[in-house]
């Protein structure tokens, strides 16, 4: 490696860090408490299963592990979420230098992406959306692999395959990305004949299918739960024959507003806006699969089943936009003049920090202005007074129960409902039901109380 990339290499080491440093920073000052999906990962990470009421398990199992190395630390999830932040960036990183043949233009392919909010405004908040960023990633980088190349690589099969899984275990919207490629494969097997058919492709479905076994599993005894449930958030159940023309238009409407600032970069790095696109180019080819087919899927899913698409969904699907318009570009890019791209791309680093320090400490009825661990810690001090064994168990939603199980010292257990799980609980363990108060006053066995618009039960064993 020549010093030109060594130094490149370490300019992106710095601005990893250095994105790092600030998104695990400004959360953990500005912030009084974990945002809602954090805290829901955190509530099913304490009863670990292979499904959840919204979500398969990725997100919970990550959190966990961070919550035994760390514990009840908030800095820990905000620096969780950058680290599967970074993972997906070095892997954009190493591809665009695979594609672009020049390791300058491989970073400005990186440096891209922090123009679109998805990759730092609302990076703080770990979800089902961040954790399928490194897989996404992984996948897109192993299948160029097997793509760029007619010598099959098992071991190139396998991680796809296990990738794949994890992504798809971390939200189903991973699909999108498995069809583009599976879509991709088919063309140039089958009807452009290009690429001949190895039984190796067998081993990433076979290894995708064993891992999501158990989680199948579980779907099948919860009368699938999380595929109803997100059936409920595209709207289906209320739309009727406009919806099929109204949400794919405002889903476009939607992606070309969340990519101006992306677009306003580009145009500081090319200012003359001139491409010809050759599709018989391979590499043109396989980037225009893993950017825009999924986007097609989306908007095509949108029209047909007249669903909605929120916004946040579309996290992973521009990790690779970066790689695909310096491509079509690159031979409008001076890299001797790029000074108004450098000082757009600074702005644009500190200026999201800056926008989400002003918002977090000027707004205040914001999720994560909840005082949870004060509430947390008044409902030990007076479970301490009452009785003597410890909490093992909070019954609630993800959000006023899910606070409970992260903040009480005891790291009870979260259940959203104990129904028919009573049997499986530790007789000698302490439970705290979180729900309606009126409700809850009227059927707690134990000791009651209110704070703010929720009730609390307490039920536990007397000195």
């Amino acid at each position: 490696m020549n010093i030109v990339n060594r130094n490149i290499n370490n300019v992106f080491l710095i601005f990893a860090l250095s994105h790092l440093i600030i998104w695990t920073l400004v959360p953990s000052l500005t912030n009084k408490n974990l945002p809602l999906d954090t805290i829901e990962a955190l509530a099913w990470g304490s009863n670990l299963d292979w499904g959840f009421n919204k979500h398969p398990p990725m997100s919970a199992f990550f959190s966990e592990v961070f919550f035994q190395i760390f514990g009840a630390q908030d800095w820990a999830y905000y620096l969780l979420s950058q680290i599967f932040v970074l993972i997906a960036f070095y892997y954009v990183f190493k591809l665009a230098n695979e594609i672009l043949g020049n390791i300058k233009l491989s970073l400005f392919s990186v440096f891209l992406l922090e123009s679109i909010y998805f990759y730092n405004f609302t990076t703080p908040e770990f979800n089902v959306n961040i954790c399928q960023l490194p897989f996404w990633s992984l996948v897109v980088y192993y299948s160029w692999k097997i793509y760029e190349t007619n010598k099959i690589k098992f071991k190139d099969c396998f991680l796809i395959g296990l990738f794949a899984a994890l992504g798809f275990l971390s939200k189903y919207l991973f699909i999108y990305l498995l069809v583009s490629i599976v879509l991709l494969f088919i063309w140039l097997i089958f009807i452009k004949k290009t690429k001949k058919f190895d039984f190796k492709y067998l081993i990433t479905l076979e290894v995708f299918i064993v891992l999501l076994v158990p989680h199948l599993i579980w779907l099948l005894n919860n009368d699938f739960v999380t595929i109803n449930y997100g059936l409920k958030r595209t709207g289906l159940e209320g739309s009727d024959i406009l919806d099929h023309l109204k949400y794919p238009f405002i889903f476009l409407l939607k992606q070309i507003g969340t990519l101006i600032p992306f677009f306003f970069l580009i145009f500081l790095l090319v200012r003359k806006i001139k491409f010809k696109l050759n599709f018989k180019d391979k590499k043109l080819l396989f980037l225009i699969f893993i950017n825009i087919f999924p986007i097609i899927l989306m908007f095509l899913t949108s029209m047909i089943m007249g669903s909605k698409i929120r916004t946040m969904w579309m996290t992973p699907f521009y990790l690779f936009f970066g790689v695909l318009f310096v491509y079509i570009f690159q031979s409008k890019i001076n890299l001797s003049n790029i000074n108004s791209f450098l000082c757009g791309f600074i702005l644009l680093f500190f200026l999201s920090p800056a926008l989400y320090s002003y918002i977090s400490i000027n707004q205040t009825d914001k999720r994560t202005d909840y005082f949870g661990k004060d509430i947390a810690n008044l409902i030990e001090r007076r479970w301490n007074k009452n009785f003597s064994n410890e909490i093992l168990y909070v019954v609630g939603d993800e959000w006023y129960a899910g606070n409970l199980s992260y903040h009480i010292s005891s790291r009870p257990k979260w259940f959203l409902e104990l129904k028919d799980k009573t049997n499986k609980l530790d007789p000698k363990g302490g439970i705290i039901y979180v729900g309606n108060p009126e409700i809850l006053k009227e059927i707690c066995p134990g000791d009651f109380g209110k704070i703010d618009k929720h009730g609390y039960c307490m039920i536990g064993s007397r000195y």
